[in-house]
């Protein structure tokens, strides 16, 4: 199967549990893959045989910059059908990575990976 692949989408946003979070905007890291047939694309050169991928990384940074959700698997979940929208999508894996949580030790991130 073939595969687009967007890493590394870094955007603000305001999701999590605890109090603070809900108030203040942190950063945020997406990585995307989209199985998708690129056969067509291939052949013909033609942006319409495939997935927009420039359209789909605003869709992706407007969830994060103007939705609100408690859990990464939440906002995850929401990349994931925004992407499955496109029925040329036949599957998406998501990452979604908290930049900065708010745990009592130190970490890189933390991270939710779903595939649909």
């Amino acid at each position: 199967m073939d595969r687009i692949l967007i890493t590394g989408l870094r955007e603000v946003g305001v999701h999590g549990v605890l109090p603070e979070e809900k108030v203040r905007a942190q950063p945020f890291e997406v990585d995307v893959e989209l199985d998708v047939d690129l056969r067509a694309a291939g052949a013909t050169d033609a942006l319409d045989d495939t997935v927009d991928y420039g359209a789909l990384c605003e869709a992706i940074r407007a969830v994060v910059a103007t939705e609100q959700h408690e859990l990464l698997e939440r906002m995850a979940t929401r990349i994931a059908d925004l992407c499955r929208a496109d029925p040329r999508v036949t599957g998406a894996a998501v990452t979604v990575r908290k930049l900065r949580p708010p745990v009592p030790v130190a970490v890189e991130h933390v991270a939710v990976r779903i595939e649909r």
